[in-house]
Formats: C-alpha cells, structure tokens, sequence
C-alpha cells in the first residue's frame, strides 16, 4: 500500500532583496516526503537546505509556490495560524540546542507543553519520562551550563519530542558535536521516531548523516541536485 505523503512541496521559489541586488536562494524546488520518512537535506553552506527547511516550518515564506503539509497550505497561514500548526503537529531540534541557560533540563522540556496548557503535574511527569528515555533520568534538575554539548542536545531531544509531534525538524542537530557524540544523537532520534512512526526531516552539510536516513534530497544552488531513497543503517 502506497504511503501517503506528509509534506509536498511545488515549484517554490525564494528570491531576498540585498539592496537593489536580487538573491534567489530557492529556484523551482519541488518534493514530496512521505508519512514517517526520514529525509535528510544535504547540502553545503549556501545551497538553500536550510532555507527549505524554514519554509517548511513556515519561519519563512516563499516567493511563489506552494508547501503543503498534512494537507494544509503553509504558505498561506498567518502567523497565528502558523503558532497552532506547528503546537499541534512539530517539534524542533537546533544545532545550537536553544536551552534557557537559567532553567533546569526538566524545565527546558516542559516548556512547549505549557504552551500547550498541560498541567503542571502532568507536563512535569511527561518531561521526567522524556529526559530519562534520552539517558539523562539523573541531570533533570541540571543548567545547561552544568551539561556536555552532548548531553544539552540531548536536552533538546527531549524537548522536541516530549508531547509526541508526528514532524521533527532538525536543523544542522549534530554540528556542534564530535564524530562519537554525533553517532550517539543520530540513533536516539532516529530510533525514538521510529518507535513513535513520526516523520524526521533534517538539514546537515554532513554526507555521514545520510546513513541514518531513508530518503536524501541533495540541494545546490537552490535546486534540487538529486533524491535518493535507502534502507536505513540498523540503529
């Protein structure tokens, strides 16, 4: 049975205007990605990976084209629309982990849950769970000033994932990390959305993540160079 497909992106273009200069940073970009897919969009720095992304996060919007997910518009929402969505249905992970350095991990994961109105019981229970699942059951009540760059974005992990979103972004996750580290963050976010069939799209300019994923869209120069489909490496 064909699975459908979660996000499908048609003809998007994104031109910025640098003075009278005009800088195209998408050209034509189409993509479908399917319901539980890891896909992984590969690129070097400049290529528009990570413009793509923010387009499907609808953190920006397209010049022209369409980016449809989960059968809505992205493009067309407000940005209140937008805030909804993406409570309802996304969770993100950083490069940079984006950790309130004056909260404790648990804290740093519970945060979207009182967004979404969880009571305090509940949202701490849930955030204890998360953290204990990505190894740091002992660092709940630890600053990020008090973690390894590894352990913050395990932090980070949790926190996206904590209320069960069915799209992960990921956005350059293992850059700050080392090769030993980075392996470590890629088997526990691709197993725990495996276990929890979501769908993970991550940006990386590393072709060693590629390994981890089902489909790898290479980007350059703001197109799409090449889609590759694969059987996972065992994690």
């Amino acid at each position: 049975m064909k699975v459908a497909n979660i996000v499908s992106i048609k003809d998007v273009l994104k031109i910025y205007h640098m003075g009278q200069e005009k800088v195209p940073a998408l050209q034509g970009v189409s993509l479908d990605i399917a319901e539980g897919a890891f896909c992984c969009l590969l690129g070097s720095s400049g290529s528009g990976k990570s413009t793509l992304l923010n387009m499907m996060a609808g953190l920006e919007k397209p010049t022209r084209g369409e980016i449809i997910i989960k059968g809505r518009h992205v493009e067309k929402m407000n940005e209140e629309t937008l805030a909804i969505f993406r409570q309802k249905h996304v969770g993100f992970v950083f490069q940079a982990y984006n950790l309130l350095p004056t909260r404790t991990a648990l804290e740093n994961v519970e945060m979207p849950l009182i967004f979404k109105g969880k009571p305090r019981k509940l949202r701490r229970k849930m955030a204890a769970e998360m953290l204990t699942a990505v190894g740091l059951g002992e660092r709940l009540h630890h600053r990020p000033s008090q973690m390894s760059g590894g352990q913050q974005q395990r932090v980070g992990i949790a926190r996206a994932f904590v209320d069960s979103p069915e799209i992960i972004f990921a956005d350059e996750p293992t850059g700050n990390l080392d090769t030993k580290t980075t392996d470590e963050v890629m088997r526990l976010i691709t197993r725990i959305a495996r276990d929890n069939h979501q769908t993970l799209i991550l940006v990386t300019h590393e072709p060693e993540i590629a390994q981890y994923m089902d489909q790898v869209v290479t980007i350059r120069d703001g197109r799409v160079e090449s889609v590759r489909c694969k059987e996972t490496k065992g994690v």
